[in-house]
């Protein structure tokens, strides 16, 4: 495999203990016979002491990485504080492997992105996600689809899910059958009309919204209701609002969450159409989250040694970024500091 790489932004920063490099980069890579780019951001926080996650995001349909990185999702000022490598792939002519009915195949060609940033940088193979917007959301759930053996997890904005059977039947690609439990977050807009992303669906190409949740609650095991939450309506002329619907306690402490834009248009929340959230901002939180095995710290076995008496039927944390991080639960929570010890606890379902 032939790599080509175009240099557009360096700089280092010198300091008494290192080296710490700020790198964003197009690079060309020969395959699939024909030279094909992507956008590489690495933050100065980035050190190879540390495994650094890596987050793809793609591009919709006649759009390219670097347009993506510039305009619709941006995740360097988050890459900055977070630390991670974001990359930008760009479809070929512009476009991702269903935009018609073909055997054109790019599932290969992000592994093989990972491959060679994996050889480049200490990459956290383990936390590698991708989130994507219409056309690239679409292509996000292909990865979690036939690629589960190295996406940890994916969201997908204003974007559908193809169905089995078209997949199967024009694209001659295998049904989904992602081999873990995987993290889901989708952002769609029920006022949306591009036939990639209708709320209700486009038969028989696309699934509709219900049916992708089913899926992946389903495949998750999660809890069968969701937990239903309304997002202020903080700009309120955008003409939309939020509601965050939650499928819980999935195995290996995995969720499905969907932000539900009623009202919301073909748009990224936060860049285009609804600004009570931001989608990039939201997709972070959500993946980073989550490894390859699941929520980041939901094995028990993690705690067995704590002694924390024979009620102690769950054990939820704290994150690195002050959130709670849930496993299934029964009757008792407890909120473990960094050293180890409990910090409090909750009686529930008394």
């Amino acid at each position: 495999m032939k790599l080509k790489i175009s240099i557009l932004f360096f700089v280092i920063i010198f300091n008494t203990s290192s080296v710490i490099a700020q790198v964003q980069e197009t690079r060309t890579m020969y395959y699939g016979n024909e030279t094909r780019e992507y956008t590489i951001y690495v933050p100065a926080s980035y050190t190879s002491s540390v495994a650094t996650p890596i987050l793809f995001s793609f591009h919709g349909g006649g759009g390219d990485g670097l347009s993506m990185m510039l305009g619709t999702n941006d995740m360097r000022p988050i890459a900055d504080t977070a630390n991670f490598i974001a990359v930008y792939p760009s479809g070929s002519v512009g476009a991702w492997m269903h935009k018609a009915p073909t055997n054109y195949n790019d599932i290969y060609f992000i592994e093989a992105i990972i491959d060679t940033l994996s050889s480049q940088f200490n990459i956290d193979n383990d936390r590698v996600y991708a989130c994507g917007y219409s056309e690239g959301g679409i292509f996000s759930y292909e990865l979690a689809c036939r690629l589960s053996n190295r996406i940890a997890a994916i969201a997908s904005v204003s974007g559908s899910m193809l169905s089995d059977s078209y997949r199967t039947n024009e694209y001659g690609f295998p049904a989904c059958s992602p081999s873990h439990p995987t993290a889901i977050m989708l952002i769609p807009g029920t006022n949306d009309m591009n036939p990639h992303s209708m709320y209700n669906g486009f038969p028989p190409y696309y699934i509709s919204v219900n049916d992708i949740t089913n899926y992946w609650s389903s495949h998750n095991n999660t809890d069968l209701n969701a937990n239903i939450i309304q997002i202020a309506n903080t700009n309120p002329n955008d003409g939309s609002d939020v509601e965050k619907k939650i499928w819980e306690n999935g195995d290996n402490c995995v969720s499905v969450v969907e932000l539900k834009v009623n009202g919301g248009d073909h748009d990224w929340p936060g860049s285009s159409g609804n600004m009570d959230i931001n989608a990039s901002a939201e997709i972070w939180g959500f993946l980073s989250r989550h490894n390859i095995n699941g929520l980041i710290n939901c094995a028990t076995s993690n705690y067995e040694n704590l002694n924390l008496g024979e009620e102690a039927k769950i054990i939820s944390i704290v994150d690195m970024f002050g959130r709670e991080v849930r496993s299934k639960c029964n009757s008792i929570m407890f909120y473990i500091k960094e050293d180890g010890t409990v910090d409090k606890k909750v009686i529930l379902n008394k």
